[in-house]
């Protein structure tokens, strides 16, 4: 007697460390969405935010047939509220005469205030994907 077998279990992680504090982004809000292509329609699967770690735990598994995934970092609502009173670490005037203070309502409280990272996955796989982030800056890799 046979058994059925399972498709592997495709998974993604991720977590927020704020070089410019040199500490992990606490309460960021992460979405998590997947689709089956480069054509398909983009599919909410779930959403997270991130513990006093950085890290968001709890994200679902992708879906079979997965082969492309996207999570949406809310990054300006942790520069506006968490970290405002941090924000000396970043100069107020830039170049471009854009003047960026969180506590001014008219004018934006990050430079980035979303971060959306798109990725290919394959399945069986787990994909680790932190994120550095900064008031005027970011990158991402793929972590293990």
């Amino acid at each position: 007697m046979s058994t059925p077998t399972t498709a592997p279990v495709t998974s993604v992680s991720t977590h927020i460390l704020d070089t410019s504090a040199g500490r992990p982004a606490r309460g960021v809000a992460v979405h998590l969405a997947a689709r089956a292509g480069r054509d398909a329609d983009w599919r909410a699967l779930g959403a997270s935010e991130t513990d006093a770690d950085g890290r968001c735990k709890d994200l679902p598994a992708l879906p079979e047939g997965t082969t492309q995934v996207r999570l949406d970092f809310a990054v300006e609502p942790y520069f506006t509220t968490q970290r405002a009173d941090a924000q000396q670490d970043a100069p107020a005037n830039r170049d471009s005469g854009t003047v960026l203070r969180p506590e001014t309502p008219a004018e934006p409280g990050a430079f980035f205030p979303e971060v959306a990272i798109t990725f290919a996955v394959r399945p069986g796989e787990h994909y680790h994907v932190p994120l550095l982030l900064n008031p005027f800056g970011y990158s991402v890799y793929r972590g293990s």
